[in-house]
């Protein structure tokens, strides 16, 4: 999608880096916080069933926050449609953590510039989440950013990894044990620094993370999910170049039909605030979309994906 801007590395890699700048469609922070030894995702009990207006009391990590306020919560804000559950996620899982992601008190996106995007008319909610202050967290970069805070969030350091456009792996834990990843020819060779489990060191990992990948790599990262189980955490992406990717943040279930209803986050080009989509084509159950009104595509307001295209992570 739109150029990033990419440090060349050299005349010889000069066609990688601009095949790169392609890969997506493409702040300030706590210095160090750790983080809570209990939000372990092998810690999965059930999440309890909330009742109609009953509010969620369960507290997640978000480092990017100063202070979090549940009455933020998607999960407190949003509810699910007419005859539709919103189905427990086990307690700690990245569905749950992603059912409690604030949400923003204004509703205005902006871009990494801090102009406002042009179009106003795709976002229910805006996330109550940073951008950045370069043109980098676009479509591909939020969902890695997403699921990388919620790994960070619960101490699974070992399973933050990333792959640049070329193939290589980038693991959070090689980065924070001091080496920094740099590009000789067309290869990763990693030199010494003071990178360390900081966030503000995780948060220069995903910056490094946002300049070298993308939708293209993103997608062979992840392995196909029949759309009948998607679940929050799953992500809708076309890698190449164009591509996008919008990621499923809440799921309920209609316990008479069994159809399933999701929400759909996304930032998109340029750089913009992470935010929740409209349903164009149900407004009556927008910011919902359905299973059972989908038959081969799934048009959101500024792309449309097709039902093959569901991808979760590998864990």
């Amino acid at each position: 999608m739109m150029i990033k801007g990419k440090v060349i590395f050299g005349a010889y890699i000069s066609l990688f880096i601009l095949y790169s700048f392609f890969a997506s469609c493409q702040a300030n922070a706590p210095e160090f916080k750790v983080a809570s030894e209990e939000l372990i995702q092998n810690k999965a009990e059930p999440q309890i069933t909330l009742e109609k207006d009953q509010k969620d009391t369960i507290p997640y990590l978000f480092f990017w926050k100063e202070k979090y306020d549940l009455e933020q919560a998607l999960i407190n804000n949003i509810e699910p449609p007419n005859g539709y559950i919103r189905k427990a996620s086990p307690k700690n899982s990245f569905a749950a953590w992603l059912n409690h992601l604030p949400l923003a008190d204004d509703n205005t996106v902006y871009l990494f510039n801090g102009e406002k995007k042009y179009n106003q008319r795709a976002q229910f909610k805006v996330l109550d989440i940073d951008i950045g202050k370069k043109d980098l967290q676009q479509c591909a970069d939020a969902v890695m950013r997403l699921r990388a805070e919620y790994l960070y969030s619960s101490n699974q350091y070992d399973k933050i990894h990333f792959k640049y456009t070329n193939g290589a792996n980038i693991p959070f834990l090689k980065w924070s044990s001091g080496f920094y990843p740099g590009l000789k020819g067309n290869k990763v060779v990693w030199t010494s620094s003071a990178n360390n489990k900081s966030y503000k060191s995780f948060k220069k990992y995903l910056t490094n993370i946002f300049m070298y990948a993308g939708t293209a790599s993103l997608e062979k990262e992840m392995e196909s999910i029949d759309i009948s189980q998607i679940q929050a955490g799953d992500v809708f992406i076309k890698g190449g170049f164009p591509g996008h990717a919008v990621i499923v943040i809440d799921v309920a279930q209609n316990e008479q039909t069994g159809d399933k209803a999701f929400i759909l986050a996304q930032s998109y080009m340029p750089a913009q605030n992470i935010h929740i989509l409209k349903n164009p084509n149900n407004t009556e159950m927008s910011p919902w979309y359905n299973l059972k009104e989908i038959e081969n595509s799934i048009v959101t307001p500024e792309w449309t994906f097709y039902s093959n295209q569901l991808k979760r992570f590998v864990e």
